[in-house]
């Protein structure tokens, strides 16, 4: 029997176009995603033959989830924590399949652009919290 190894590797390109300045780039804090409760093709994209991660989406507006403490979608309507904006996903976080829960960056504090946020932000609907990170939103409301 022989062995040969087999090496891949993957680049990802980060498509932030969302951030509106490298302000708060420096400061982000390590979180971990619940990958159930995002929306496939809104939040993430799913692993291909030839591509073996899916990625959770750089952009995405997060919320803590009260009952098991990790993060999900940010969603003004939800009553299990998520209704309280954390912050939003700083870099593509991937995952492989059969993941549950994906570690990620979340970016806190800064300027970003609004009409380029994954998924859509109404910041007239993000409710004052003393958890509520420190962002700057600026442009058109897309939600």
């Amino acid at each position: 029997m022989t062995i040969q190894p087999y090496t891949t590797s993957v680049t990802v390109t980060a498509d932030r176009d969302w951030l509106a300045s490298r302000h708060g780039t420096d400061s982000t804090e390590t979180i971990t995603l619940d990958l159930a409760a995002f929306t496939k093709g809104v939040h993430f994209t799913e692993p291909e033959p030839g591509q073996p991660y899916g990625y959770i989406r750089s952009g995405v507006p997060v919320a803590r989830i009260t009952a098991s403490g990790l993060y999900g979608p940010y969603d003004p309507e939800a009553k299990d924590g998520r209704q309280h904006l954390a912050g939003l996903v700083y870099t593509e976080a991937p995952y492989t399949p059969g993941s549950k829960n994906v570690p990620a960056a979340l970016y806190w504090h800064g300027s970003v652009n609004t009409a380029h946020i994954p998924g859509g932000i109404d910041p007239t609907k993000i409710a004052p919290h003393p958890a509520s990170p420190q962002i700057r939103f600026l442009g058109e409301v897309t939600a």
